[in-house]
Formats: structure tokens, sequence, C-alpha cells
């Protein structure tokens, strides 16, 4: 069986591309909201990642660790490496603190670079404001040292309302060496979509070649496109992304009603429809394609069938429904079978 080159599938702009033109009918969505690539979107290879540190926290009030060994002990090193020797019996002291230090690392991020950084109390300091973090390594999960950390730390917000033992040092953290990612010679590059979708794939796809004039990109799964690159494009890998993140898809949503009942809240989606139901709730009744009216004085919502959940909530929200009984004959209409779509109760 005879492979195709990359050459070969850079011009196959022929019978192949025309038929998903065609398609692009059936795929049609309801009007929606459009959004960009990038958005609903990322670049495989284009990614942050979590750095974290064990530090020292000195020049506190009074609210320091106290007698904690292990802050004595840290305390003990870093003099030994300063030069001071001293017994880590003799360090005790309530003006020092040990904490963990997290950051995030960047795509892309380069020697020299700032980058904010958060600390966090480890043992049973009271509170972290006025304090100074010492240099900190900062290493990956890969236990490489990526950034180092200092500076002064600060609490935010008002008195009443801020944590003590968690602040941030703004701009506190270099970054020690470069993330390599050669993005501007690749031959080919892989799409992941944040909420896997079949139908967005697709209209992604076609959208995408239809920008590019060929067939250069192709829907491995619900949320995996590859693109291929363009002659047009070679070794220009980021003019070819920008390109392409900037196009705007409709993407396809789930008909799915959230409910919270913690919180009462309902997040309702617009594709939720209803089939013919009647319910008896208290003095409610909710009839939905059955047009017959009801005796004077009972509170009645009648909709056509198929009407959607929104149109449902509407009209009971005239009838004064509170978010407590919606939520019931929500779960009542799914229980019968009448509500076409996912019912998530968090």
């Amino acid at each position: 069986m005879k492979t195709a080159t990359l050459s070969e599938i850079r011009r196959s702009i022929g019978f192949g591309f025309l038929m998903l033109l065609i398609l692009a009918a059936w795929l049609a969505a309801v009007p929606a909201e459009a959004a960009r690539l990038k958005d609903i979107s990322s670049i495989r290879g284009v990614r942050e990642n979590q750095l974290i540190g064990y530090g020292i926290v000195v020049g506190l009030k009074g609210t320091g660790d106290g007698k904690n060994e292990f802050t004595s002990k840290s305390v003990g090193r870093m003099l030994d490496k300063l030069g001071v020797k001293l017994d880590t019996k003799d360090v005790q002291s309530k003006n020092v603190a040990a904490v963990i230090v997290t950051a995030t690392l960047p795509a892309f991020a380069k020697a020299g670079n700032p980058i904010d950084v958060t600390v966090s109390a480890l043992g049973d300091a009271a509170n972290l404001e006025g304090g100074t973090l010492l240099q900190t390594p900062l290493r990956a999960a890969n236990e490489q040292v990526f950034a180092v950390a200092q500076g002064s730390i600060s609490l935010g917000g008002d008195d009443k309302s801020r944590i003590t033992t968690v602040g941030r040092v703004p701009n506190g953290g270099i970054i020690e060496k470069d993330i390599q990612a050669d993005f501007a010679s690749r031959k080919m590059f892989r799409l992941t979509l944040h909420n896997p979708d079949f139908t967005t794939a697709a209209r992604s796809v076609l959208t995408i070649n239809k920008e590019l004039g060929g067939q250069y990109a192709s829907a491995k799964d619900a949320g995996t496109i590859d693109i291929v690159t363009p002659f047009a494009y070679e070794n220009r890998g980021v003019e070819l992304l920008a390109t392409i993140e900037n196009i705007n898809i409709n993407p396809d949503t789930r008909a799915v009603v959230i409910i919270n009942e913690r919180t009462g809240t309902v997040v309702i989606g617009e594709r939720v429809k209803i089939s013919r139901v009647a319910i008896s709730h208290g003095n409610l009744s909710v009839k939905v394609g059955d047009q017959k009216k009801s005796g004077d004085g009972e509170k009645v919502a009648v909709l056509d069938s198929g009407v959607s959940v929104g149109d449902l909530v509407q009209s009971l929200n005239k009838l004064g429904v509170t978010p407590k009984d919606l939520m019931t004959i929500l779960q009542s209409i799914k229980a019968a079978g009448a509500l076409h779509g996912e019912l998530e109760i968090l």
C-alpha cells in the first residue's frame, strides 16, 4: 500500500477538499456566538509549568514559627552557608517563618524575565505581613531549577477579609533559563479543543482549510486537530499560528441543565427541549403540548410541545416559582423522559 508523502498531502486540494466544502452546509450550526479558535483550543506544546520551592521569611514582628524544629534547622543551614556557625538549638526566633513558594512559569519564558510568586506559611506562623522572602530556588516537576525568588511580601486586601498566612511577591521571581520551543520551522501543529466535540472539530477543520486554501487540517478525534504547514508558511510557523488562532468558530454545545442545590443556581443550555408533559406541583400546573385551558384561580403554564427549557423557565417565573420548586420540576421532567438533554446536579 502506497503511503502519501508530505508534498502529496499539501497538494491534495481536489475532490476531498471539495467534498469537505459540500459538507459545510450539513454541519451548519444553530446561530450562536462565534469564538476565536485560540479561545476554545490550545496548541500542543504551548503550556505553562508549575514551580515550587521551600523558603524562609524573615523580619516578622513576632508572628513567625517560634520553636518549630524544621524552621530552626533551615535557619541554621542558611547561616552556615553565610559563614555563621550556630547550633540549631540556639536558633529560636518568632521573627522567622518557613514557607512554601509557588509560581507559574509561562510558555516561551526567557532567562531574566520576572514572574510573580505566592508565599504560604508552612508552620504555625500567624502573620507574614512585613516579612521578606529570602532567596529561594523554584523547581519544576523534573527537579530542575527554573527560577529564583526573593523580596518583600504583600498580603493585599483589607484587614478584615485578608488571609495573613498567604502573600505574594510581585515580580519577585527571576527566570534562570530559557524554555526551548522551536515553532518557526515545524512541519505540523496539533490543536486540542478545551471541550472536545465532534461537530466543533469538524467545523474547525472546514474553516481552517477554507482559510488556508487547501486540505491542510484534519480531525483525529473529537478534541484533536492536526495541521500540516502549507508551502506558503515554510519556516513561518508563528505567522501560520497567528492566522489560525484568530479564525472564528461557532462551537457546538451540549443540551444540558446544571443544578446547584446548595446555592440555588440553575444553568440551562439553549438546546435543551421538552416533549409533551404535564406536571402538578402544589397549586401549580405545568402543561407542555396541551393547549386546553384550566379553571380560574389555578396557576397554569401552557406551552407548545418541543419548547426549550428557557421558555419553560420564563413562564414559570411569571407564576412566581421559586428556585427550589424549579429544580424539583426539572428533575421530575427528566425522570419522566420528557427533558431532552443531560441533567447534572452539583
